[in-house]
């Protein structure tokens, strides 16, 4: 994924954002993959937890705001589910038989979509029984579609200068960014982010879930250089776009 090429594949990869870090992404070639499903989080939609058919499901860390309904969506639609090593074997013990590990920089072939685990900046505890279990380390995933586009999704996250390797590296067509602050990177730090990265398209992800997540779409704006300014795009739960 070092370099940016054209693909043949022609159509549109769809981006659904059911509120929180929970991504729905249809692409070209009618794959369904997730990313942080936490579906019925308190701003999803109804019904969003309602999926009958997932191919894949990614999952940044082990927070449970961030596995979220993996275990029941992947029993039922038998979804491939990738995370670190760590995560993955606390999932199997959960009866995912699907889940499978990897590690940073390690690429894993879907079909014809790739999957990059990259670095992010966070805790990555699994709540269970009563304790606190090792989650390995938190994660990003850069994601190529079968028609070319690149996303990043960076998880939960502070900043950190390494994003402009990730940019040059894999040069992310659509970035989903953390900014709501205090469990992450807010509006300033997601601002300098995406000048790292360099996108064509910005989603704000993480922020008004809660009343501490404070960060808005409005004040990213605000911090945005003006070469960028326009790639901000906003969506309220349930909406998407298409690139």
């Amino acid at each position: 994924m070092a370099t940016k090429k054209k693909s043949a594949s022609r159509g549109k990869l769809t981006i659904t954002w059911f509120g929180h870090s929970a991504f729905r992404f249809d692409s070209p070639a009618g794959k369904t993959v997730l990313i942080d499903p936490w579906l019925d989080n308190p701003k999803a939609p109804a019904g969003a937890a309602d999926i009958r058919r997932v191919d894949l499901i990614l999952i940044t860390h082990g927070h449970a705001d961030h596995i979220g309904n993996t275990v029941e969506l992947a029993k039922k639609t038998q979804a491939r589910v990738i995370a670190i090593h760590e995560i993955a074997c606390y999932l199997q013990k959960e009866g995912l038989v699907t889940a499978e590990g990897m590690n940073k920089s390690g690429t894993v072939a879907v079909g014809d979509i790739k999957v990059t685990m990259v670095d992010a900046k966070h805790s990555s505890g699994i709540e269970a029984g009563g304790s606190v279990l090792a989650g390995g380390d938190p994660a990003g995933f850069v994601v190529e579609f079968e028609n070319g586009v690149r996303v990043y999704h960076a998880g939960d996250t502070g900043i950190f200068y390494d994003m402009k390797l990730i940019g040059e590296m894999y040069c992310p067509d659509v970035v989903l960014l953390p900014i709501g602050g205090l469990y992450t990177m807010g509006p300033m730090e997601a601002a300098k982010a995406a000048e790292l990265l360099k996108p064509r398209v910005i989603l704000g992800m993480h922020y008004g879930t809660f009343p501490p997540l404070t960060g808005t779409p409005d004040q990213l704006r605000k911090f945005l250089p003006a070469r960028l300014k326009k790639s901000l795009k906003v969506l309220e739960p349930g909406e998407s776009i298409s690139v």
